[in-house]
């Protein structure tokens, strides 16, 4: 098994865990068109707050860390 794969995917969580821990809350918007007649529009925008807990910014940050270590310790 090469090593690469488990360092990519072992930075990719690593920087993932990082930024949950950095930003744990953000925000989405969601416009829809709730009616239109001729050029008229109207629209209403919904925002909603999302919650990355933080065991799962946690959880990925030390597999990260597990599969940087894994990958470094095989041989070829």
């Amino acid at each position: 098994m090469s090593r690469f794969p488990l360092v990519a995917v072992g930075a990719v969580l690593v920087v993932l865990g990082l930024i949950g821990f950095a930003i744990p809350i953000f925000t989405t918007q969601e416009t829809t068109e709730l009616a239109r007649i001729g050029e008229l529009k109207l629209q209403t925008t919904e925002t909603t707050s999302h919650i990355s807990p933080p065991q799962l910014s946690g959880s990925a940050l030390v597999l990260g860390v597990v599969l940087i270590g894994r990958g470094f310790t095989l041989k070829k």
